[in-house]
C-alpha cells in the first residue's frame, strides 16, 4: 500500500499503482442541501491485491463504489477528483469510452444478486450475453463460455443450469453466477458490493474462498466493500474504514486489525463477536446514529458518538477536523484523530480496545 495524499496533485503526473484514487468527492445536490456521500477518498490498489472498504451504511462505501465504475454518470450528483486505472483518469472519461471498460476492463458483483439478474431471461443467457458485448463470438460460443463459467465458480451441472432462471437458483448459486458474469471477461478490477449480505456462514466462506481462488487464477485487483470487519479479515491486504463519507484509518489489515487507532474502529471490533469470547458475553454496540451527510457534525464528524473525545484539550474533536496523517514509525499506517499515542495506549491497555460506557 502507497500512502496517498488526500489533496487533489498540481501537476498531471500519471500515479503508478494500477488503481489510484485521488482526493474522490460524490455530492447529491437536493431539496434539503447537499448530500456529501463522498468527500476527499483517496486510496491505492496494486493488481494481485485486495482492498476491504468498511463502514456502516451511509458511510459512503457503495457510492464510492460505483464512482470507481462511472455509474453516477447521467444523474445529478456531482463528481470531482482522479481515479486512475492502469494509466488512464475515468472521471473525465466519455460515457462511450467508459461503457467500453465496464465488465471488460473493470466488473461489479453487486449487493442482490436476485434484483440485479434479469427474471425473464435464463442465467446463462444473461453471463452470455455480457461476455458477447465485449467480444465478437457467435452466440454458441458465448454460450459455451458461460457455461465455463458457472462451472469455474463452483455451479453443478452448469449445463443444465445455464437453462435456468435466477428464481430456480439459492441464494449462494444466484451469488456465484453473479461472479461468474463479472469475471466472463476476465476483468483486471473486480469491485465487490456486499458479496455475502444474506448468506449463512457456510455459504458466505465458500464465497470468499471463491473470489480469493479466482483473483489468484485472473490475477485481478479487488475492492471488496461490507461492513463485517470478519470479511475483510480474510480476504483483505490493505483497509480502508469510511465514517460520513470521509477516510477515518487506512492501513494494511494486520495494521488496522491488531493496532486500531482509532476510536470508530474500535468500536467495529467491539460491536462483532469473537470465537475466543466469554460465553455469553456481551457486545458493546457503538452508541448513537451515523451522521447525516447532509449536515456534517463540526470538527471529528465521529464526536458525538466518542466516548473519549473530553480525553483531547481545549474541545478540539468538537470544532477541528483532524487529518489523516500517518502514525509515529508506521509510515503506511494513516488515522483521523486528536487523540494521542499516549492516550490511545491508555485506553486500548495495550491490546483490543473497549469501548467505555
Amino acid at each position: 500500500m502507497a500512502l496517498v495524499s488526500s489533496l487533489r496533485p498540481v501537476d498531471v503526473t500519471v500515479p503508478s499503482s494500477f488503481l489510484d484514487v485521488l482526493d474522490l468527492r460524490v455530492h447529491f445536490p437536493t431539496e434539503d442541501g447537499v448530500v456529501k456521500s463522498v468527500d476527499g477518498v483517496s486510496f491505492t490498489l496494486e493488481k494481485g491485491k485486495t482492498l476491504g472498504i468498511v463502514g456502516e451504511s451511509g458511510s459512503g462505501k457503495s457510492v464510492t463504489s460505483l464512482a470507481l465504475l462511472g455509474l453516477h454518470k447521467g444523474t445529478r450528483a456531482q463528481v470531482s477528483g482522479e481515479v486512475w486505472l492502469d494509466g488512464k483518469e475515468l472521471v473525465a472519461l466519455p460515457e462511450h469510452e467508459m461503457r467500453n471498460l465496464r465488465g471488460s476492463t473493470v466488473s461489479m458483483i453487486f449487493q442482490d444478486p436476485l434484483s440485479s439478474l434479469h427474471p425473464f431471461f435464463t442465467v446463462g443467457a444473461q453471463i452470455a450475453e455480457a461476455y458477447q458485448v465485449h467480444h465478437k463470438v457467435s452466440k454458441k460460443e458465448a454460450r459455451d463460455r458461460a457455461v465455463e463459467m458457472l462451472k469455474r465458480v463452483g455451479i453443478p451441472q452448469p449445463e443444465r443450469r445455464a437453462k435456468e432462471y435466477p428464481h430456480q437458483f439459492s441464494g449462494g448459486m444466484r451469488q456465484r453466477a453473479m461472479i461468474a458474469m463479472s469475471l466472463v471477461c476476465d476483468p483486471e478490477l473486480l469491485i465487490a458490493d456486499e458479496p455475502t449480505t444474506a448468506l449463512d456462514v457456510t455459504v458466505q466462506a465458500q464465497i470468499l474462498d471463491l473470489i480469493r481462488d479466482l483473483q489468484q487464477e485472473f490475477g485481478s485487483a479487488v475492492v471488496i466493500i461490507t461492513h463485517d470487519l470478519g470479511v475483510v479479515a480474510e480476504i483483505s491486504d490493505d483497509i480502508l474504514v469510511m465514517y460520513g463519507g470521509r477516510r477515518i484509518e487506512y492501513g494494511t489489515v494486520r495494521d488496522v486489525l491488531h493496532t486500531p487507532q482509532h476510536p470508530y474502529t474500535w468500536g467495529l471490533l467491539q460491536s462483532m463477536p469473537h470465537l475466543g469470547g466469554d460465553v455469553g458475553q456481551r457486545l458493546n454496540p457503538i452508541p448513537g446514529s451515523p451522521p447525516s451527510l447532509i449536515n456534517l457534525p463540526s470538527g471529528c464528524s465521529f464526536h458525538p458518538r466518542c466516548a473519549f473525545k473530553d480525553r483531547v484539550p481545549d474541545g478540539r474533536c468538537t470544532a477541528e477536523r483532524p487529518e489523516l496523517l500517518p502514525l509515529p514509525g508506521t509510515g503506511e499506517h494513516l488515522a483521523a484523530c486528536h487523540l494521542d499515542p499516549e492516550s490511545k495506549k491508555t485506553i486500548r491497555g495495550g491490546g483490543t480496545s473497549r469501548t467505555e460506557k
